[in-house]
């Protein structure tokens, strides 16, 4: 008889803690898992999943458009923001029952409740003031939306959780950040006919990613209608009587909208956890510390995905659980490689990318090849629309390796997926020259480069 309720106990039912908690029942272990909001994490509930289906939404007003170059005559047509929030909520209903039932099946058993840490080897349920022990602890409670506590006028706003659940779609909204969600967000907005404008405090969006596609995205944006402000930040946000929201920057413009939508980062959802009265360590940033095998300071105590801001990606999160769960209960220990991971941005146009970006190689090489093409993509040339695609092949000219690939413009995500196998497999300029090409497509540039725009030598 084990001297614990469970072999294992999981704080979070997001897609890292449910992956961990299935693999780790099929391999025998006694599994239990609390999740206190709804089961699928951020990603799936209020995340990545319910945002993709927004931005198919926001993609019909351009393909309307677009329809008339082809021969099509498109009659009247109108938006309705209720019927498309009553159909994500259904399909994000559905997805969270997969989610239980798959638990279920494997044996997992699901507490609907918040669970707290108050030692190496137990949990505290606050559904019911229920204390659980377990041999090991895993949390993946994910991350949260920052908020500015000190802007003047910060209840007013609302965050990426809030925006999909607005009773009405606003006429005017102004988005605050310049990373993906927040970027993404703008163009979900601009294509269902709402007059946008993104703030951002840094020069450029997009910090992170290539610089070439940073300016050309947007670009690509400011043509579509969005009006982009670099180099700003909100000093204050009054509310008026009507509900109108009116803020003011530093460089003193004066920004009024119907809603005011911040996304400035995520921060590791630790707060209340109980990771002091465990003994868990965090970092000066508020993450909770873990080795490459996601063990904590706690022995005990590991802890996977975003909490642990180490790749915030849902995909790196599921793969940290699994490995988590293979290492500890399967016998067969394996950690995840974050170094080369694959990632899409769904802006308008769309952003895929593989590998480093041309800032991130020089830090690495000095001698580097640079293969950069920008074409109006076919669809456009009869649609008539002022839109370019843009591809970036960065190549170490010693080795003739590839670095890092990064296409901006129709279905780049998808060709990061399938370019992402070929950076793992770490193919050469010579293995794409060797490629024959797909036409039509966009995607034969990639294997049609053949001089470099750019050579970086020393």
């Amino acid at each position: 008889m084990s001297d614990f309720d469970y072999d294992l106990f999981v704080i979070g039912g997001g897609s890292g803690g449910v992956r961990a908690a299935r693999i780790a029942a099929t391999h025998g272990a006694r599994v239990a898992i609390a999740e206190e909001y709804r089961y699928g994490g951020t990603c799936v509930i209020r995340g990545c999943v319910p945002k993709k289906l927004l931005v198919y939404a926001s993609r019909y007003s351009e393909e309307f458009e677009d329809a008339a170059g082809f021969g099509w005559t498109v009659g009247p047509r109108s938006f309705d923001w209720t019927r498309l929030i009553e159909a994500k909520d259904r399909e994000i209903a559905r997805l969270e029952g997969i989610y239980r039932r798959n638990l279920e099946r494997t044996g997992v058993e699901l507490f609907d409740s918040r669970a707290v840490l108050e030692g190496p080897h137990t949990v505290r349920l606050l559904a019911d003031d229920r204390r659980i022990s377990a041999r090991y602890i895993l949390i993946a409670t994910g991350a949260t939306p920052n908020v500015d506590p000190d802007l003047p006028g910060g209840e007013h706003v609302i965050t990426s959780n809030e925006a999909f659940h607005l009773p009405e779609l606003p006429k005017r909204v102004v988005v605050a950040g310049g990373g993906y969600i927040a970027v993404e967000f703008a163009g979900i907005f601009n294509g269902l006919g709402v007059e946008t404008t993104l703030i951002y405090r840094g020069d450029q969006i997009l910090r992170g990613f290539d610089g070439d596609m940073r300016r050309a995205l947007q670009e690509e944006m400011e043509k579509k209608g969005i009006r982009v402000l670099t180099g700003d930040v909100f000093t204050s946000i009054e509310k008026g009587a009507d509900g109108t929201l009116t803020g003011r920057t530093r460089k003193g413009e004066t920004l009024v909208a119907d809603q005011m939508l911040f996304a400035i980062g995520r921060r590791p959802n630790i707060a209340g956890l109980g990771l002091e009265t465990a003994g868990v360590e965090v970092t000066p940033g508020g993450a909770i510390r873990v080795d490459a095998a996601s063990q904590t300071s706690v022995p005990s105590i590991y802890a996977v995905g975003d909490v642990t801001d180490r790749a915030n990606l849902t995909p790196v999160a599921i793969r940290e659980g699994h490995a988590f769960a293979d290492s500890v209960f399967g016998k067969r220990a394996w950690t995840v490689d974050h170094s080369l991971i694959a990632t899409a941005v769904f802006s308008q146009p769309e952003l895929g990318t593989v590998g480093l970006t041309q800032e991130e190689a020089l830090q690495r090489t000095p001698n580097l090849d640079i293969f950069r093409t920008s074409f109006r993509p076919m669809k456009h040339t009869l649609s008539g629309r002022d839109e370019k695609m843009h591809m970036k092949l960065i190549v170490d000219a010693d080795s003739d390796r590839v670095l890092g690939v990064h296409v901006l413009g129709p279905d780049a995500g998808e060709l990061a997926q399938v370019l992402g196998i070929t950076l793992e497999m770490g193919a050469t300029k010579a293995d794409f020259d060797r490629t024959i090409a797909v036409h039509p497509t966009a995607a034969e540039e990639l294997v049609t480069m053949r001089e470099p725009s750019e050579r970086l030598r020393g």
